[in-house]
């Protein structure tokens, strides 16, 4: 089974971006060559991955530093 942006010839990616609280965003395919939100058609936040993100833990330690 192929998707349809295969078939059609249209620049996309089958990979997951992940929105980091930082502002970064990455995607899951290791092969990605960029994570634009219009080629993936799934956009997570972070926080919402199993283990949650390093990035996080980073954010919450700041917040309670000041």
């Amino acid at each position: 089974m192929t998707c349809v942006s295969c078939r059609t010839g249209l620049d996309h990616c089958h990979g997951t971006v992940l929105l980091h609280v930082d502002g970064g965003a990455e995607c899951t395919e290791p092969d990605c060559a960029d994570a634009v939100l219009v080629r993936h058609a799934l956009v997570v936040d972070c926080d919402s991955i199993e283990g949650g993100c390093a990035c996080e833990v980073t954010v919450e330690r700041l917040a309670h530093a000041s």
